[in-house]
């Protein structure tokens, strides 16, 4: 199924040299006593959800540096900071507000806000190496949102909203070697490829991209259950999509030899509510958190084999996970709702990637969730 792009249907507002403040538009400030970023530091950034806050740390020393309160600029306590990518130079992040309906564009030096973009209960955020996009899929938490995600230009923080024409889109990531993003329902077994230069989509059930060889050897043990997808990830040479499916407990595979096209190849069991996965920087591992056992495992990806699960204090509920520029350090967010970490209630664990030992435990804000780092393939 090809359907056209939408046409635009709302426009960010710039906010350099503004002069009022806070969420009604300007530039603010974040803690003064911030520790401002620059180009060469390597910072990953976590949000958390339900405590309107941003985090960032250093991924070297694994120092907290600062972390923006998004009430002192300006939003409310129900903001809802949800997923954060960076420029591959680290000049500017971009977060998704679902409490505010807005992608905010940080200024990375200052911490202030430099654009903002329209988008109704922004979820997870894709960032396209291959132009100046910033694709926007829509919150879990929303019950029946629009059937389209976003396309952000992430100059001006204008938007096109694409008709994906399947419930609840919130699986998203952006292809490293092409234009293509993909997208998946939480409520059906269907997924979209979006072409924003040919402006095409493409639309299809996961079972229909499969040969009919790899159909009859696949292991079916989660039957023609909804998947529920909760997010992808493509490996950095852009030939293989990765997505895990909360309700199935599994992890599918795609093949992207026509990017524009598709083909799941197998699945695979993988433990309760898989979370968002991420490629190790060489292609070889996709580590996944599992929100409902408290471990991160490891995937081979030579022979989509289980290498490793780790599990240990200060995972609790994990959320996202995230690598240092050089694939040591693996960075995984902790909602800990249940607070059974003691403090306030999220953490960052920091693992080390070769022995897979978790080496520290930070304490961030309430709920945290999604976490990200500079773009990079």
């Amino acid at each position: 199924m090809s359907l056209r792009l939408l046409a635009g249907l709302a426009v960010g507002a710039v906010l350099a040299g503004c002069q009022s403040g806070g969420a009604s538009g300007a530039m603010a400030s974040a803690d003064p006593g911030l520790t401002p970023a620059t180009d060469v530091r390597d910072l990953v950034y976590v949000t958390n959800q339900d405590a309107a806050s941003v985090t960032m740390i250093d991924a070297g020393t694994h120092e907290v540096v600062g972390t923006v309160d998004l009430q002192a600029l300006g939003f409310s306590s129900n903001a809802k900071p949800h997923h954060v990518v960076a420029d591959p130079d680290g000049a500017h992040w971009y977060v998704s507000l679902i409490g505010e309906n807005t992608v905010l564009k940080m200024d990375a030096a200052t911490n202030r806000i430099v654009g903002r973009g329209a988008f109704e209960v922004p979820g997870m955020l894709a960032y396209d190496l291959e132009s100046d996009r910033l694709f926007v899929g829509r919150s879990m938490s929303a019950v029946n949102p629009p059937q389209r995600i976003g396309v952000m230009d992430r100059d001006d923080m204008s938007v096109e909203e694409i008709a994906v024409l399947f419930p609840r889109p919130h699986a998203l990531a952006s292809n490293p070697r092409s234009v293509h993003a993909y997208s998946a329902s939480l409520a059906t077994n269907r997924m979209a490829t979006v072409d924003p230069v040919e402006e095409d989509v493409v639309v299809q059930e996961f079972m229909e991209s499969m040969d009919h060889a790899d159909h009859a050897a696949m292991d079916h043990g989660a039957g023609e259950m909804i998947h529920t997808l909760v997010d992808f990830a493509v490996s950095p040479d852009g030939r293989t999509l990765a997505g895990t499916g909360e309700m199935s407990g599994r992890l599918l595979v795609w093949d992207l030899a026509d990017p524009a096209r598709p083909r799941l190849t197998r699945e695979m069991d993988i433990g309760p509510r898989p979370w968002h996965p991420v490629y190790s920087p060489d292609g070889r591992e996709v580590w996944i958190p599992s929100k409902a056992n408290n471990t991160v495992t490891v995937v081979g990806t030579a022979d989509w084999s289980v290498q490793s699960v780790v599990r240990g204090a200060g995972i609790a509920e994990p959320h996202g996970a995230a690598f240092s520029s050089d694939g040591r350090w693996v960075f995984v967010s902790n909602s800990d709702t249940k607070n059974e970490h003691p403090g306030e209630g999220g953490t960052v664990v920091v693992i080390d990637a070769g022995t897979r030992r978790i080496v520290k435990v930070i304490p961030v804000g309430r709920n945290a969730t999604g976490i990200g780092t500079r773009a990079r393939p």
